[in-house]
């Protein structure tokens, strides 16, 4: 198994090195590694092994999470992970399964299911007059792209055309736009108000940032869909991708973005025995709940 581990953080280090323990204690090769390896060393530590993984425990939060799915996009190895020393930890189980070391008779009895969730693919194309369309970069995302101003402007305002299944549906003028999956709208998409999707549902939220316009409002549309985005011309201004939280590229004014969903979904391991979903909400949210369950506990 591989271990990846949350970078910077002595909490999630000396996890990894119990959880090391654990598995040799079983006969179970293993290797820890920092979450801020480069894909290079992820592919030349594959190279040498005789067979991929069965799984890859991550230790961190949901960034930590992301990075790792990113990474292990074209390996098809399944991932466990737990909160350890993140924040909210939408993506995660709780870490007591790690240290009472249940979650290995949980793997063996195989009691759990393999989670799969629904992935972002964004193609850039330069489409310069005179000049035959081409493909810049690609880029895969598990929770999001978004799109924002350049840091250079002064005004972080900027005007993004945006195109469903080929017709044009709006611009946008704001600070930016999200394009998320389900899994991705408790993430960036949520903090800028987007709506709260399950993640098994297979759909793509839209979602301005700070739009100056009433009218642009987020909107769910079939993760069956292709997107496409693009600089509105006469705003005369670049926007910069992201995903998942980290810098792509710059768009330029004859540049454009084609967004899809991945064939290849990522697959993570949730436990049997794990909370539900909205449980998962109510705590990380501290919503109400169960009202009466807590009259009960504080009687």
């Amino acid at each position: 198994m591989l271990i990846i581990y949350r970078s910077n953080s002595l909490t999630a280090k000396e996890a990894s090195i119990f959880c090391n323990k654990t598995l040799k204690e079983r006969n179970i090769k293993s290797k820890r590694i920092e979450s801020d390896f480069d894909n290079n060393q992820l592919e030349n530590y594959f190279y040498n092994l005789a067979a991929l993984p069965d799984l890859v425990i991550v230790l961190g939060g949901d960034g930590t999470v992301l990075k790792s799915a990113n990474a292990l996009v074209n390996y098809d190895i399944p991932i466990l992970s737990f909160n350890i020393g993140g924040n909210l930890g939408f993506l995660t189980q709780e870490k007591d399964f790690l240290f009472d070391q249940s979650f290995i008779k949980i793997l063996e009895k195989e009691e759990f299911i393999i989670d799969f969730r629904n992935r972002l693919h964004c193609d850039v194309y330069s489409n310069e007059k005179n000049r035959e369309r081409k493909i810049l970069k690609s880029y895969d995302a598990l929770n999001d792209f978004y799109f924002k101003s350049v840091e250079e402007d002064i005004s972080p305002t900027n005007q993004i055309q945006i195109e469903i299944d080929n017709e044009k549906v709006n611009e946008y003028k704001g600070d930016g736009l999200i394009i998320s999956s389900s899994t991705g709208s408790t993430a960036y998409s949520m903090a800028a108000g987007g709506p709260i999707v399950h993640p098994s549902i297979n759909a793509f939220v839209i979602n301005p940032i700070c739009p100056m316009s009433l009218a642009s409002r987020p909107i769910i549309i079939p993760d069956t869909s292709k997107v496409v985005i693009r600089v509105v011309q006469k705003n005369k201004r670049e926007i910069k991708l992201w995903k998942d939280g980290s810098k792509c590229m710059t768009i330029k004014e004859n540049d454009y973005c084609e967004i899809n969903k991945v064939t290849k979904p990522c697959k993570m391991i949730k436990f049997n025995k794990s909370i539900s979903y909205y449980i998962t909400l109510i705590k990380k949210l501290d919503w109400k709940g169960d009202l009466s369950l807590k009259n009960n506990q504080n009687n």
